[in-house]
């Protein structure tokens, strides 16, 4: 009897696909494109594309965590945003940085990436931390035309190799390059 109550339950398991693999549901968000920054060059690549995805946290991913390393984050605004921006001078760091970001989302319609380009770029080591040096053009796609939409300047990151060997930006100087207004006009804005 315990034989044929074998068969019959094998024969059920296999008629009900128990055993067979099923298509894979769809993501409901799109992934992300943010990889651990074991060099340098990820870490810049995570800050592109956190703003083209304008993903808070892997935003604010980039910046030095005083958990894995003693180097806080700090932001030297260009001195034409701080003369317009004095809270740019208050010893901004990640906090700021984390309401900034939030504040820039809301304005940016949905799906639309924010894009940042970095070109004529340099770097030099300093034992456990680099120099980095580019400059950037920053297209921001506002729905108010009394925002301005692009910015451009160079930027100076130090970026510093925490405890667990992930790179990250722990200060980032910001100087204005042309006659369009610089990044630090954009945080001090939306600040």
């Amino acid at each position: 009897m315990k034989k044929v109550f074998l068969l019959a339950a094998c024969f059920y398991l296999a008629g009900c696909d128990l055993f067979t693999t099923r298509e894979a549901e769809p993501p409901d968000a799109p992934r992300s494109d943010y990889q651990i920054a074991f060099t340098p060059e990820i870490l810049i690549s995570n800050l592109v594309n956190s703003l083209k995805d304008i993903d808070i946290e892997n935003y604010l991913s980039c910046l030095s965590d005083s958990s894995f390393t003693d180097k806080i984050f700090t932001f030297s605004p260009s001195s034409e945003a701080l003369s317009q921006f004095p809270a740019l001078g208050d010893n901004w760091n990640k906090k700021n940085e984390s309401q900034y970001i939030n504040n820039l989302k809301i304005k940016i319609p949905d799906e639309l990436p924010i894009t940042l380009s970095l070109t004529n770029s340099s770097s030099s080591v300093h034992g456990d931390s680099i120099t980095f040096v580019a400059s950037y053009s920053l297209s921001t796609p506002f729905s108010d035309a009394t925002i301005p939409a692009n910015y451009q300047g160079e930027l100076i990151f130090e970026m510093v190799r925490d405890s667990r060997f992930v790179w990250s930006i722990y200060f980032w100087r910001d100087i204005k390059g042309s006659n369009l207004p610089s990044w630090s006009e954009l945080k001090g804005r939306f600040y």
